[in-house]
């Protein structure tokens, strides 16, 4: 199976491209966050994740599409549901309401019995979360997987380091949960994790170290008829480990780790690796629905696991191409073709669901769901920055821009200076002059170098109008650049890419555009 990656709402693709019985094992860390306002059931804690927030409104919402996926739960024509859960759904309806919450409960239960359809046998899923929702996900699971003869494993405790604060009603939460379920027979590695220290050891032991004749070191295993001692060396011991438990010490992504994408739901490496190594062999198939930043594809492509990766944001597509670029060599820019017989070599990832011609891209910028309206903007600005611009995230207020870059440069000093670069989309057949003008008003106003009006349809005329802006000159690399560029969908198919002096989100620049970032544009 060639590994792939799909680009749109995970619902349909699950029920459209995925078979029966072909996954191995999936998880899923679907976009939630603790500190919300669920009418009368919760209230919100303070004021520090408006941006969160509104990420979560716009995926969670009660709308026509909850009301959607209520009919089709209640209706009983879905096949993968059980009685169960249906009578679940419709007896929370009057304990919750018709909020966020139970939109984000409906849409989880209709892609959770999918993801029963499509597990093998032998299959495990991993469901991560946390404390506001584990309650009523768990009774959703238990509706789908044990009434089909799958079971509840294992409620799994990620427990994080993080900052001592002082609370005032409650006590620090530093945990996740992810809950474990398997269908029939499903495969496990029971595996053990490595001592830390010598300290670690004995306290879990909780038994006195004893030294041999020659100096090593030794702790005794009393067995059950409390008369046999056997010694049990430390350095063999250490070695061993001690069998892993459903409470798992593991840090979080931190501003110094080198996994770090910039990210905000990112999860570490070593998480993923735990999950994947007990339920799951090499050549297995892992799946992740909300594939995000792509840590699962990753690390199963480090495991040798079969992969799929699905998400319905641009920026996590562009992100997984571009990590698995980074981490593993793919290039997703150049056709693969055999040297020596000329013919197409399959490419190590399949992509699907991404603009490849016009007429795709016009499908993309036309779709009527507000949840996607900007993925054409998104999907514009990083492939023809090769993912390494900033889209811009916030809805209206952005003066036209919706993305930006920082290039180098230098100044009349002769000092490393970095300069504003601001991408602009139109997705309408009106172009007129007028929104260069405007463009360039805020290039002005902002001091940036440059700007690209990016575009679906081909403006020719705006080409021409463009080069009254005149050029910009880089001083680093002496060279002169149009201060306006007009580039459109067909020029980007053609391979026409950004070319300016190095751009790069991942080295110190980025720093840079996190803090222009914060005032205007957030990473989400």
């Amino acid at each position: 199976m060639t590994n792939k990656i799909y680009y749109g709402d995970n619902l349909d693709i699950l029920r459209n491209y995925i078979e029966s019985e072909s996954i191995d094992l999936c998880y899923i860390d679907p976009p939630f966050n603790s500190k919300r306002n669920y009418n009368q059931i919760y209230n919100k804690v303070g004021d520090e994740d408006r941006a969160l927030e509104q990420a979560f409104v716009d995926t969670w919402t009660w709308d026509d599409k909850a009301i959607q996926g209520l009919h089709e739960i209640q209706n009983g024509n879905n096949k993968n549901l059980t009685s169960q859960c249906i009578d679940l759904i419709t007896g929370l309806i009057p304990v919750l309401g018709k909020n966020d919450l139970m939109a984000y409960l409906i849409s989880m239960t209709l892609r959770i019995a999918e993801i029963h359809r499509i597990l093998k046998p032998t299959g495990s899923f991993y469901l991560h979360c946390d404390h506001t929702a584990s309650h009523y996900l768990k009774l959703v699971l238990d509706a789908l997987f044990c009434k089909r003869g799958g079971k509840f494993q294992n409620e799994i405790v990620w427990h994080y380091s993080g900052w001592n604060k002082k609370l005032k009603y409650h006590f620090e939460k530093r945990h996740d949960v992810i809950l474990y379920y398997s269908k029939k027979n499903p495969v496990f590695n029971s595996f053990s994790v490595p001592y830390s220290s010598e300290q670690e050891y004995l306290k879990t032991r909780k038994q006195k170290l004893y030294e041999d004749i020659d100096g090593r070191k030794y702790t005794l295993d009393v067995r059950e008829n409390g008369k046999r001692k056997t010694k049990i060396y430390l350095e063999d011991a250490l070695t061993r480990g001690r069998p892993t438990d459903n409470v798992w010490d593991i840090d979080k992504i931190n501003n110094s780790s080198k996994e770090r994408l910039g990210y905000d739901t990112q999860k570490p490496e070593a998480l993923l690796e735990r999950i994947i190594k007990a339920s799951s062999n090499e050549g297995d198939v892992v799946l992740d629905a909300f594939c995000g930043c792509g840590t699962t594809v990753a690390v199963a492509q480090k495991l040798n696991r079969q992969w799929i990766g699905i998400d319905i944001t641009y920026r996590s597509i562009a992100l997984i191409l571009k990590r698995l670029q980074d981490n593993f060599g793919y290039d997703f820019t150049q056709s693969l073709i055999d040297k020596e017989t000329q013919q197409i070599i399959p490419a190590p990832v399949e992509i699907k669901g991404v603009p490849k011609d016009f007429e795709s891209a016009k499908a993309l910028a036309e779709k009527i769901d507000d949840r996607t309206r900007k993925e054409f903007e998104k999907w514009i600005i990083l492939t023809y920055t090769k993912n390494r611009a900033i889209v811009n995230e916030v809805k209206g207020g952005d003066n036209g821009i919706d993305g930006m870059a920082y290039i180098p440069d230098r100044n009349e000093k002769n000092e490393l200076v970095n300069k504003k670069v601001y991408f602009s989309v139109k997705s309408s057949k009106t172009l007129t002059p007028s929104m260069l003008n405007e463009l360039n008003g805020v290039m002005n106003r902002d001091n940036a170098a440059c700007g690209f009006f990016l575009t679906l349809y081909s403006a020719k005329n705006l080409v021409k109008e463009s080069k009254k802006f005149g050029y910009y000159h880089n001083r680093l690399v002496n060279k002169e650049y149009l201060k306006i560029q007009v580039i459109c969908v067909e020029d980007i198919f053609q391979g026409h890419f950004l070319d300016l002096p190095n751009i790069d989100i991942n080295d110190a620049l980025l720093k840079k555009a996190q803090q222009h970032i914060g005032e205007q544009m957030t990473l989400k």
